[in-house]
């Protein structure tokens, strides 16, 4: 598979710092750039001129589900052989791309799910606190989708066409990465976790989910739950 045919696919919210790098990095090892702009203050298009990439546009801020949704339907339309899902604040390694798509041009996996705790130096990278979030969100998860990871709301993930093409998501928040594995469990798609390195900086840090959005996240799956 070449590399242009995996689609690497970059919500991008107020990213206006690290976004160009980001992007930078992915470009040159020939991977096909999407980037939707969730209805960022300043068009991130303005940050990406010269760059080979796609990049959309929210007209308003619609959440990190809904810019994910838009991105695999375009990444989709285009003839998409992978599609990888990538944060734009820069804690993702584009180098570690290859290691999570592997099982998926071997067969082996139709999705990818990232995870920071499948190996001692992963997991001392994640805060302490941060840590035990996302413990508990591996319970939750389990609770709503019937999988249990160890390794449940890891945005860095990859899927074949045919997992992209099942999964049509209608959280357009947060809930979104639960609702994700509920689709992969209810198409019965291969899946296999792989180790991957987070690397969080002080900007990314201070971008991520706050305790209180992760109580947000729970009561907007009860919802999904009551109303489905």
């Amino acid at each position: 598979m070449e590399p242009r045919d995996v689609f690497v696919v970059i919500p991008a919210y107020n990213e206006d710092t690290v976004i160009r790098s980001t992007v930078t990095y992915l470009v040159g090892r020939g991977y096909t750039v999407v980037v939707v702009d969730d209805g960022s203050a300043v068009p991130v298009e303005k940050f990406l001129v010269g760059l080979p990439v796609y990049s959309l546009r929210h007209a308003i801020n619609l959440g990190q589900g809904a810019a994910l949704r838009t991105a695999s339907d375009f990444a989709v339309l285009k003839g998409a052989r992978i599609i990888v899902h990538f944060d734009a604040d820069g804690q993702h390694d584009p180098a570690l791309i290859e290691r999570l798509i592997a099982p998926i041009e071997a067969g082996k996996a139709e999705v990818a799910l990232g995870s920071r705790f499948l190996t001692e130096a992963d997991s001392h990278e994640v805060p302490v606190v941060k840590r035990v979030l996302l413990k508990a969100g591996v319970f939750v998860s389990w609770v709503f989708t019937g999988m249990w990871l160890s390794d449940a709301h890891n945005g860095f993930r990859a899927l074949s066409r045919v997992a992209a093409e099942k999964i049509k998501l209608e959280e357009s928040g947060f809930a979104h990465a639960t609702e994700i594995l509920e689709l992969v469990r209810r198409s019965r798609l291969k899946w296999v976790e792989v180790p991957v390195t987070i690397h969080y900086t002080d900007y990314s840090r201070a971008k991520g989910q706050s305790v209180f959005n992760s109580f947000n996240i729970v009561i907007d799956l009860m919802l999904r739950r009551l109303f489905h």
